[in-house]
């Protein structure tokens, strides 16, 4: 099985070290790990609306409930970027949610979620789950200091497409 289509973004200039286009494997690996996870979501009158959540990477997907106003936001516009907290390791997806409803994928999330936050989440509590399976997603990573003048950014940033029935 291949992963998504590897290539770099464009950027607004190159300074630097090498370009080195990151592994997908990479990505995953922090969207495992994050523990917070900020979704961007477009209000019915076209204004943006970010918050942080709590959410799982499971099965090439990033699955998150929430009960705000990104719940009427993501009806009215199914499409969302989410993206981790750091950065100086960041991960951006961008994708369509979908409201998860089958309890067998629920319980098992609750699972996952609960073991990752040590919480005491209840799969049967009524609860609203999103699926966001990305379309496309970046990735670099970067020096905090600022003191390399964005030669690592410049030499890791890596654009991930996924096609239509395209693996992550």
């Amino acid at each position: 099985m291949s992963g998504p289509e590897t290539d770099r973004p464009r950027l607004f200039g190159r300074v630097g070290l090498e370009p080195v286009l990151l592994p997908w494997s990479w990505a995953e690996h922090r969207l495992v790990r994050a523990r917070s996870y900020w979704i961007a979501s477009t209000r019915p009158d076209g204004r943006p609306h970010t918050r942080p959540v709590w959410g799982v990477w499971h099965d090439s997907a990033f699955y998150f409930s929430t009960g705000s106003l990104a719940v009427g936001n993501l009806e009215h516009n199914p499409h969302i970027t989410v993206h981790l907290d750091s950065g100086a390791d960041v991960v951006i997806l961008e994708g369509t949610s979908t409201t998860r409803t089958d309890q067998d994928v629920i319980s098992l999330l609750s699972v996952i979620y609960n073991d990752k936050y040590h919480w005491d989440l209840d799969p049967d509590a009524p609860a609203t789950w999103y699926e966001v399976r990305p379309e496309v997603a970046f990735g670099w990573i970067a020096d905090d200091s600022g003191r390399d003048y964005g030669a690592i950014f410049h030499g890791t940033a890596t654009r991930w497409r996924f096609g239509p029935g395209s693996p992550a």
